[in-house]
């Protein structure tokens, strides 16, 4: 037996007690979990205000572990080797599968949220599930490989490139994500958020410019600040659907916005803005195919996520970490949770 928390129902998060995992099929490996970070989509969980959560759950998404075994197929991972969960399982034939876009594949399955995800102490997966990682990568710091892909994910579906001006909304987790990941690619990043401290940060980590969205008219500000051209992409990593039509207003010309998330409140959009700017605007959810890039900026350490974990709890006290997000979210930028330790 192994332990595990369950969130039983909405607002109940209960210790378990689980089967042993066992490799059944060649192409399976057997992982000993050693980090979980925990994500938003998981506090979503946790309250039942993810439509798509299914109840009970094992969550946990952002997974980093060692290799206990390998079924008789397995060559990509050896023991002992150091890996990370990609947490996406997709049908391989529904329209989005057939053209590369299994993220949003219509019988879409993700770990932590359909089947049980992390916050466990062993569990068996696909190898295709797994990505490498070199040993002097942090195990601690491995468990931040997914949310970046969430950043990495943001900025393709933006087309950011060297030179380009990106104005990111929201300067939490995947905010800082988004910027990390647009700064890596050149670009000159505008950071707005309502926190003093997320936006001192945000200046560490080499936003050109932060915008106290509590104190300045944030649209006004992102005008001046580009010589009233306007941003050429707008990501926008908090959701509010008042903050979708801010992006449209100060999206560039040819401009492109990035939306990440996911109320069900309309925004209040009118076409001649999109159209006379021939604007782009794209959802973005989960990932496609950016694991194997980051995993390589990991590993070659053009990403060095440290400073990016602010706080680390066993997996026992997981109920004091949720609680410390919740209640004090400007001091927390990731937490994680410590398996098997």
């Amino acid at each position: 037996m192994m332990r595990a928390f369950q969130v039983t129902e909405p607002g109940t998060i209960q210790p378990i007690e689980k089967e042993m995992p066992a490799i059944q099929r060649a192409d399976e490996v057997l992982i000993q979990v050693k980090r979980v970070g925990i994500c938003g989509s998981d506090l979503h969980i946790i309250h039942g205000s993810n439509p798509m959560a299914v109840y009970p759950r094992v969550i946990g998404h952002e997974v980093a572990g060692v290799v206990e075994a390998v079924g008789s197929g397995v060559t990509e991972v050896c023991l002992g080797d150091r890996v990370v969960l990609e947490p996406i399982c997709s049908c391989g034939e529904c329209y989005a599968c057939r053209i590369g876009r299994a993220n949003v594949c219509e019988k879409l399955q993700v770990y932590g949220v359909h089947r049980d995800g992390g916050c466990q102490e062993y569990m068996v997966l696909p190898v295709r599930n797994l990505h490498r990682l070199t040993d002097h990568v942090d195990i601690s710091e491995a468990a931040l490989v997914e949310p970046f892909t969430i950043g990495a994910q943001a900025n393709w579906r933006g087309g950011v490139q060297k030179g380009d001006v990106v104005f990111i909304i929201g300067a939490g987790p995947t905010g800082l994500c988004c910027l990390n990941i647009a700064k890596a690619k050149g670009a000159i990043c505008i950071i707005s958020d309502l926190s003093e401290e997320r936006l001192a940060f945000a200046r560490q980590w080499g936003a050109d410019h932060t915008i106290h969205a509590a104190s300045v008219d944030v649209c006004a500000e992102v005008l001046r600040l580009t010589q009233q051209m306007g941003a050429n992409i707008v990501i926008d990593a908090v959701g509010s659907p008042t903050l979708v039509e801010d992006a449209v207003h100060v999206a560039s010309v040819a401009g492109r916005v990035v939306t990440l998330g996911f109320s069900e409140q309309p925004s209040q959009l009118t076409q001649v803005d999109m159209t006379k700017k021939e604007l782009t605007i794209a959802g973005s959810r989960l990932q496609t195919d950016q694991f194997p890039q980051v995993v390589q900026w990991f590993n070659d350490g053009t990403i060095q996520p440290g400073e990016m974990i602010s706080h680390h709890f066993p997996m026992e006290e997981i109920q004091s970490a949720v609680r410390l997000i919740e209640n004090e979210p400007n001091r927390v930028r990731k937490v994680l949770l410590h398996v098997n330790e």
